[in-house]
């Protein structure tokens, strides 16, 4: 059976002598392996279509259960090549692509999630260096695919505080703390952020204009967050701390 869809490429990865295996983020299938016939050789039909980030309109053959459907055409929508040529900003876009990666399931269809990633391509291509849409992408993705740090107030009874405990993903005020690890400090200033960035539309996140300050505080705590709800750090995060 054939489908059609828009895809965004994950990944992809090298199989046999001219194959590889795409893996895309699909508007009306979720996450999606493919298998591309030839797409290495010079006069392949699929071009530059199967880079990292392209946007594409999508055909792919095979049933609704197959592991590895065939793609038989990709045509280009929107390439963010300008994002591939900037080392930077690549590295950058490369912690969200892996966060997705990780969190989300293959072939479940989550429609937001495709959004949120080709508006955030889209901010980032016009902009690199707003580290902002990628705290907002990590704050929206994880809120749908339900592991969002809670800052609203404490998990166990509700009272507002800036003492966020990772072993429990939330705020936990002091009375309700008594025992545990040490928490990681907030400021208010990036409790009021978070919020902003995980409820305000995306078209007014640009009026926001935080220090660098309250970026690196509120970044580093999404960070310790991923890496203990994963068990592990992200490689992307790591490489791209060797590159600073």
């Amino acid at each position: 059976m054939l489908h059609r869809t828009e895809g965004i490429v994950l990944k992809s990865t090298p199989f046999g002598e001219a194959d590889l295996i795409a893996t895309f983020l699909t508007l009306d299938f979720g996450l999606l392996k493919t298998f591309a016939k030839s797409p290495r050789k010079t006069k392949s039909r699929f071009g530059s279509s199967l880079e990292p980030l392209t946007h594409s309109k999508i055909s792919f053959w095979g049933k609704e259960d197959a592991n590895l459907p065939r793609l038989t055409q990709s045509d280009i929508i929107q390439p963010f090549q300008s994002i591939r040529n900037t080392m930077n900003c690549f590295l950058k876009v490369s912690e969200i692509i892996e966060l997705t990666l990780n969190f989300l399931p293959e072939r479940e269809v989550n429609k937001k999630a495709f959004s949120l990633l080709l508006n955030t391509l889209k901010r980032i291509e016009k902009d690199c260096n707003r580290t902002l849409s990628i705290i907002q992408y990590k704050i929206r993705f994880l809120d749908l695919m339900g592991y969002a740090p809670r800052l609203d107030g404490c998990a166990r009874c509700g009272k507002f505080g800036y003492s966020f405990y990772m072993s429990q993903g939330s705020i936990i005020c002091e009375s309700c703390a008594k025992g545990m690890d040490a928490p990681i400090k907030l400021s208010p200033g990036a409790v009021k952020l978070y919020e902003s960035l995980s409820k305000w539309d995306l078209s007014k996140i640009d009026r926001i204009m935080p220090s660098q300050t309250l970026l690196s505080g509120l970044s580093s705590m999404m960070d310790n967050h991923i890496k203990y709800t994963l068990t592990k750090p992200l490689k992307s995060m790591a490489f791209q701390g060797s590159e600073m």
